[in-house]
């Protein structure tokens, strides 16, 4: 049988580049995303959970720089995320001030780039009835694009369950953290994962389990798959280091622990992150442009 041809090889690898979520560990993914951006360093397709979905999207929208302005600009404004907003509208993060106010008027998301931009992006959220993670591809930024971004950042307790496309939806972070596997499965076989914690990490058992599972007693699924998060988050940081141990994916994460609250209303402590996901894409570069361009052959995946 003859060889492949370098364009069939090329078609055969697909990258991805992976998000994870975190609140404000996001600024650590938007300075590594702004590296990316300033360096033309494009994917064939993008997933984000959380914060990764709705700082993620800017990836998309090519627009450097947005995230770190935003949050730096808003972060003290009560309409963003104060617990005023989550008394007088069940959501800690102001939905209204979050997917429409500011993505339409005061720091206007570019949805036309992000409509023609041909990398696929996917959020995830998760089905509060059963407690599994929905994936849903986001074509045009538009009012259905932006009630699944809300729906993937909708924090357990502190958010109203989210409802779009005949899903109750919560946070995609309770139950798929990082969606590696979900983009293997779409045939992203070549993937850069950005985490926003440190080698090493794992996540412990939740001392307020108790207490959890008493506010999620309407939705029982996802009081499970909270009392299990951190045994299927430890299995996905194992799995992960493997995967960069053998090639198959290029994982980037910060230094050492972010130490900034998921709710940080300090604009300092907000570029300090920011700048550290900066040093790391910058340090990193090198890696990813080589990454980007091995050979299909290296591009399999044992899962």
């Amino acid at each position: 049988m003859s060889n492949k041809t370098d364009e069939q090889k090329k078609d055969a690898i697909k990258t991805g580049l992976i998000m994870e979520g975190g609140a404000m560990r996001g600024m650590f993914t938007s300075g590594v995303m702004d590296v990316l951006l300033e360096n033309n360093i494009t994917f064939d397709g993008a997933a984000g959970i959380s914060a990764g979905a709705v700082f993620g999207c800017n990836f998309k929208s090519k627009q450097i720089g947005r995230v770190i302005r935003f949050n730096k600009k808003y972060c003290r404004d009560q309409r963003y995320c104060s617990i005023r907003s989550l008394i007088k509208t069940g959501d800690l993060y102001g939905a209204d001030f979050c997917y429409r106010e500011l993505p339409d008027v005061l720091d206007p998301f570019d949805r036309e780039t992000f409509r023609k931009n041909p990398v696929e992006f996917y959020v995830g959220a998760t089905d509060v009835h059963t407690g599994k993670c929905i994936y849903h591809k986001c074509c045009d930024g538009e009012d259905r694009d932006m009630k699944w971004m809300q729906a993937s950042a909708s924090m357990p307790i502190v958010s109203k369950p989210v409802k779009v496309d005949g899903y109750t939806l919560l946070d995609g972070g309770i139950v798929d953290a990082v969606p590696y596997r979900f983009m293997e499965q779409q045939g992203y076989n070549h993937n850069v994962i950005v985490l926003t914690q440190p080698k090493g990490y794992r996540k412990s058992k939740s001392k307020a389990s108790p207490a959890i599972r008493f506010l999620l007693r309407r939705y029982p699924a996802v009081a499970d798959a909270m009392a299990d998060r951190h045994v299927i988050y430890n299995r996905q940081m194992q799995e992960i280091t493997e995967r960069g141990e053998k090639g198959v994916s290029l994982v980037i994460r910060p230094p050492e622990p972010l130490k900034i609250r998921r709710t940080e209303n300090d604009p300092e402590e907000l570029e300090r992150v920011y700048q550290i996901g900066r040093r790391e894409g910058e340090t990193e570069l090198p890696k990813i442009k080589s990454f980007l361009q091995v050979d299909a052959a290296s591009c399999g995946i044992s899962v």
